[in-house]
């Protein structure tokens, strides 16, 4: 069986510490703590412990690999320029994503990404199936990103609206039926 991999990349308008992005540093650990209780939730990328005076470029992510970010961040790498924001995770299934993603907290903080984040050019998620013993790393995050960006959606990086099967077949996500708009 197959596990979804699921990475979300944004640039924030400012770095982190500032007012005008704070709303936003502070809502991010509760809505991980919702992902974690999520139904389909596997894991997340968390760096070691007691790393926290470190950058998150610095930090050991242990399975999850060094951190990088795709090649559309041009911002700062220290504590005081850092201004993206990035996840990792794995899931059993689409719909569960779907989900997460579309409910709760996180819906709610998605729908005020304009307040905080630069508007993308690029994808701001990518999803890809993984066996089930893998650990996607943030260099796979990145290169499905790019690719998703570079390609348009495929079996090796792609969103809700053109989603794929773990044998690669073009596949509706339940939930998108219903009428709910998702990004693309």
């Amino acid at each position: 069986m197959s596990r979804v991999a699921f990475t979300t990349f944004a640039i924030l308008k400012k770095p982190y510490g500032n007012a005008e992005v704070q709303e936003f540093d502070d809502l991010t650990p509760p809505t991980f703590e919702e992902a974690e209780g999520s139904p389909g939730f596997i894991a997340r990328a968390k760096e070691d412990p007691g790393q926290s005076h470190l950058t998150n470029f610095e930090r050991d992510w242990g399975e999850w690999g060094k951190f990088d970010v795709p090649r559309f961040y041009t911002g700062g790498r220290t504590n005081e320029t850092d201004s993206r924001a990035s996840t990792l995770s794995l899931w059993s299934d689409l719909e569960s994503v779907f989900s997460f993603v579309y409910t709760g907290l996180h819906r709610s903080t998605l729908s005020r990404r304009h307040e905080w984040f630069l508007k993308p050019e690029w994808p701001s998620y990518a999803m890809w199936w993984v066996a089930d013993d893998a650990i996607p790393t943030w260099s796979d995050a990145c290169s499905r990103l790019e690719h998703l960006h570079d390609n348009g959606p495929s079996p090796t990086a792609f969103s809700f609206r053109q989603a794929f099967t773990p044998d690669g077949a073009p596949t509706r996500v339940r939930g998108m039926a219903e009428g709910r708009k998702a990004g693309a």
